[in-house]
């Protein structure tokens, strides 16, 4: 399976000629040109760094069929226009063209005590690569690609760290970074993947990079 990393949380997943496109958001000027090459799309919740409204209903309007995942509080609306959106929550396991999905999560992490946490979910694809969405919570189940959120008013270095390292993953990469700067990200390099009993270093692919996972 290839990942390709997109600015802050997108990513894609292709394998088999299909291509898999998880959390487009507002931060990605290339939203729109993506989803026209994506064969699904997955979305781990509403906010606008995740989930691009306009740019998906706009590709709706073009390609009804395009399947999109997620909670049916977060795409339950685009229903109106595709006829292929699918409803999950955390628990469930199906399929997305070709893809084995499995759904974790259930809420986004505190970003303070008096903002009311809105549903999110993580994403396992293939049995391998593990998007979280905005949560540090840890899957029940063997990672061997983990995203790891590194930036944004609810992340937290030592609760990344502990994430990665309560996952732990064979291997990490970095995303949700486009809150920090480059002294920042050097910072997390030099760091976050050198905690925990066994170290697993963390990679930061710049966006267009892809690699093998």
């Amino acid at each position: 399976m290839r990942l390709t990393k997109h600015v802050h949380a997108c990513v894609t997943l292709e394998e088999r000629g299909r291509t898999l496109l998880i959390d487009p958001g507002v931060f990605e000027p290339r939203a729109p040109e993506l989803l026209s090459q994506a064969d699904a799309v997955l979305i781990s919740h509403a906010h606008p760094d995740h989930f691009d409204r306009a740019a998906l209903e706009a590709e709706l309007a073009r390609r009804p069929s395009l399947p999109i995942v997620g909670l049916e509080a977060v795409v339950g609306g685009l229903a109106e226009i595709g006829t292929a959106v699918e409803f999950v929550n955390p628990g469930d396991r199906t399929d997305v063209v070709g893809f084995d999905v499995d759904v974790f999560g259930g809420l986004h992490a505190e970003i303070y005590p008096q903002e009311p946490r809105v549903p999110s979910v993580g994403y396992l694809v293939g049995g391998r690569v593990y998007h979280p969405g905005d949560s540090y919570q840890v899957p029940d189940i063997a990672v061997a690609t983990l995203l790891v959120p590194v930036s944004g008013p609810w992340t937290r270095f030592p609760d990344a760290a502990a994430f990665l390292s309560a996952v732990s993953p064979r291997r990490a990469i970095a995303i949700h970074e486009a809150a920090l700067s480059e002294i920042g990200l050097t910072m997390l390099d030099a760091h976050l993947g050198q905690v925990g009993r066994v170290p697993i270093p963390l990679e930061r692919l710049e966006v267009g990079d892809s690699t093998e996972v």
